[in-house]
C-alpha cells in the first residue's frame, strides 16, 4: 500500500513537472507577425523554418501574412500593426527618402535573384530577347522590384523599354504595363492582357498547366545577384527588440541552410502545407527552377555591393535621383551573428 501511494504521488508529481514546464514553454515564445509581399514558394526558406520548427527553436511563434505589395507591407509595418515586413529592398529605400522618422531597416537577405518567369501566349523553343520587340509586358507595379528589375533586365538584352507607352511598341522597343497589380497579373494575361507576363512561382507553373501561358526564361538568371526580398522592421522596434530579430534571422538562416541541404522533392514536401492548391510534383517542378538558378540567399547578410547595383536599377528605371546610404537602412550585425 505504501509503494502503491508513493507511485501515485510520484505519477502526479510528473504531470504537474509537464504542465508547468509546457506552461513556461509557451510563456517564453515570443509572438511576432510577418507581412509578406506575395504569397510564393519563392519565399521556401521562410516556410521551411515554420514546418521544420526552427521558429520555434527559438522560442518564437511567427505568423505570415499577406500584403498583397511592398507598399501594402510597409504600410501595415509603420502603423504597427505587423512587426517584420518581407519585400523588395525599395520599400525601405522609399520610405527613407521620403523623410520617415521611424523609418524601416534591412536586417537579413533572403533571395539573392529575381524569382520571376517570363511567360509567353505560345512556346518558343529557341526564346531570344528580341522576341520581345514591337510587344507589351505585364510587368507590375510602377516602382515596384519586379517592374524594375524586369526592365533592367530587357534593357541588358538591347532592347529599348517604354512604360505604359504603346507607341514604343510601333517603334520597336517594349511596352511594359505598370496598370494591373501584381496580385492580378496572371488573372488579367489569361483574359488577354498582354502579349507577355512575369509571374512568380508556383503561379508561373500553374498557368502553364492550365495552357494559359508558356514559361520561356528565368529573369533571375539573366539579371544576376540583387538584394531582391529581404526582412526589415523599424527602426523603433529594432532598438527595443534586438533579441527577437536575432532569434528570427538565426531561424530564417537555418531555413535556408535547410533547403540547400535537401532535394527539391523533400523542400516541396516540407512547404506543401502552406500551398495547398499545388500538387508535390508541381511544388518540386518549382523547387527545381529555384534551385538551379540559386534564388535563395546564401547567406542572410546584405551585401553593400548588390545593395550599390540595386540602386543603379532604380535610378535608371527614374524612380531615385540620390542614392540612399546603405548604412542608414541595412543592418547585418544579427545576418553576421548567425552565420557564426
Amino acid at each position: 500500500m505504501k509503494n502503491l501511494l508513493k507511485k501515485v504521488v510520484c505519477f502526479f508529481l510528473l504531470v504537474l513537472f509537464s504542465v508547468s514546464f509546457t506552461a513556461c514553454k509557451k510563456k517564453d515564445q515570443y509572438h511576432i507577425t510577418v507581412s509578406e509581399v506575395a504569397h510564393s514558394v519563392f519565399y521556401a526558406p521562410g516556410y521551411v523554418a515554420m514546418s521544420q520548427g526552427f521558429f520555434e527553436e527559438e522560442g518564437l511563434t511567427v505568423d505570415i501574412v499577406l500584403g498583397n505589395g511592398a507598399d501594402k507591407v510597409m504600410a501595415s509595418l509603420l502603423s504597427k500593426d505587423v512587426q517584420i515586413g518581407l519585400a523588395g529592398a525599395e520599400a525601405t529605400i522609399y520610405v527613407y527618402n521620403e523623410g520617415q522618422e521611424d523609418y524601416a531597416i534591412n536586417f537579413a537577405q533572403l533571395t539573392q535573384k529575381d524569382g520571376n518567369f517570363l511567360v509567353g501566349r505560345s512556346e518558343e523553343e529557341n526564346f531570344t530577347w528580341s522576341a520581345l520587340a514591337g510587344k507589351s509586358i505585364l510587368g507590375g507595379r510602377k516602382g515596384g522590384m519586379p517592374e524594375m528589375v524586369l526592365e533592367y533586365a530587357l534593357k541588358l538584352n538591347g532592347l529599348t523599354v517604354g512604360r505604359d507607352d504603346p507607341s514604343i511598341m510601333d517603334k520597336g522597343g517594349v511596352n511594359v504595363r505598370t496598370d494591373v497589380q501584381f496580385a492580378a497579373l496572371a488573372g488579367s494575361f489569361a483574359s488577354g492582357e498582354g502579349d507577355y507576363v512575369t509571374l512568380f512561382e508556383p503561379t508561373a507553373t500553374l498557368t502553364q498547366n492550365a495552357k494559359e501561358g508558356y514559361i520561356l526564361t528565368s529573369l533571375g538568371e539573366v539579371t544576376g545577384v540583387i538584394p531582391y526580398t529581404n526582412y526589415f522592421c523599424t527602426k523603433s522596434y529594432l532598438e527595443k527588440n534586438e533579441d527577437v530579430i536575432q532569434k528570427f534571422t538565426n531561424a530564417i538562416y537555418k531555413g535556408s541552410c535547410w533547403v540547400y541541404s535537401h532535394s527539391a522533392e523533400e523542400v516541396a514536401k516540407a512547404i506543401q502545407p502552406y500551398f495547398t492548391d499545388s500538387t508535390l510534383q508541381e511544388l518540386t517542378t518549382v523547387m527545381n527552377r529555384y534551385l538551379s538558378i540559386e534564388a535563395w540567399a546564401k547567406s542572410p547578410v546584405l551585401n553593400k555591393d548588390a545593395y550599390e547595383l540595386f540602386l543603379d536599377i532604380m535610378i535608371e528605371a527614374g524612380e531615385l535621383t540620390t542614392r540612399t546610404p546603405y548604412e542608414k537602412i541595412v543592418n547585418t550585425k544579427f545576418a553576421q551573428q548567425a552565420i557564426q
